[in-house]
């Protein structure tokens, strides 16, 4: 299970704060501890600030790489600052994201193919966000057709199902484990990948809400997950899903995790 440390986003007040002013103590401490925690990519993301995002997410790239020896998930909607950021980046980023919309794809069609990466394809049709199974499935399809044709590995392509909330529609959990599992179970070395914390926007107890759909992520086939890899609890709930499914042979992730103090039970 690949781990996508979140936090680096500057839709948190305190990180926007840090990015703006340059703090590259503070940003460095926030990659660290995802790092410690068991994060194997750490999200950047500076998509926020619009006209300032091409040199921020720069910025974010050469400070986090500096501080932890991890690659990086390079993260906007933004052709333009992808395209900038993979060129500070050190190794084999992971690029988030293309889409079958025809002007976002070919402009980041360049950028996924001149180097090697990993490449977050989100399910979506090119006009429309989906809303069944099925147009996850069609739309994840077409987008692996088209990136393997121009030569990307399909093992190097993560199809994003689109997690929303479930507080304005209740059956958007059913239909994202639904994605899952066909798309990993009806297109074979293709690996999936989801942003948790969609699934609880806007309800309570929104940490007990993300370790439950994790786990049945997870028993849906789910590769990757973008998510905070230092919440103990929603580590406990990933590692010890991950023993149960007879992928952890001989315990020894969970129990190495629990006598090193970064997971924990319910308090």
């Amino acid at each position: 299970m690949i781990i996508v440390g979140e936090k680096i986003n500057t839709s948190r007040k305190s990180i926007a704060a840090a990015v703006e002013a340059q703090d590259v103590d503070f940003i460095s401490e926030v990659a660290r501890e995802q790092a410690e925690a068991g994060a194997h990519y750490i999200d950047v993301n500076a998509g926020t600030f619009l006209d300032k995002e091409v040199g921020y997410l720069c910025w974010l790239v050469e400070v986090v790489q500096n501080a932890v020896d991890l690659p990086l998930c390079l993260d906007s909607p933004n052709p333009k600052a992808l395209a900038e950021a993979i060129k500070h980046h050190k190794g084999e980023p992971m690029i988030n994201s293309i889409s079958l919309e025809k002007e976002r794809y070919e402009a980041l069609l360049p950028v996924v193919t001149d180097r090697p990466c990993r490449v977050v394809a989100l399910c979506m049709a090119e006009t429309s966000m989906p809303n069944t199974v099925e147009e996850r499935v069609q739309a994840g399809a077409q987008l692996i057709n088209k990136l393997t044709n121009e030569g990307i590995p399909l093992e190097k392509i993560y199809l994003d199902p689109l997690v929303q909330p479930v507080s304005v529609d209740t059956g958007m959990g059913t239909a994202v484990l639904g994605a899952i599992q066909s798309i990993m179970n009806d297109l074979p070395g293709v690996n999936t990948i989801c942003g948790l914390s969609n699934i609880s926007f806007g309800l309570p107890m929104r940490s007990l809400i993300n370790r439950n759909f994790l786990a049945l992520c997870m028993n849906s086939g789910l590769s990757a997950a973008i998510l905070d890899p230092t919440d103990k609890q929603l580590m406990a709930t990933l590692l010890s899903t991950d023993m149960l499914l007879g992928r952890d042979e001989y315990c020894e992730n969970f129990i190495e995790a629990y006598q090193s103090g970064h997971i924990s039970g319910l308090s």
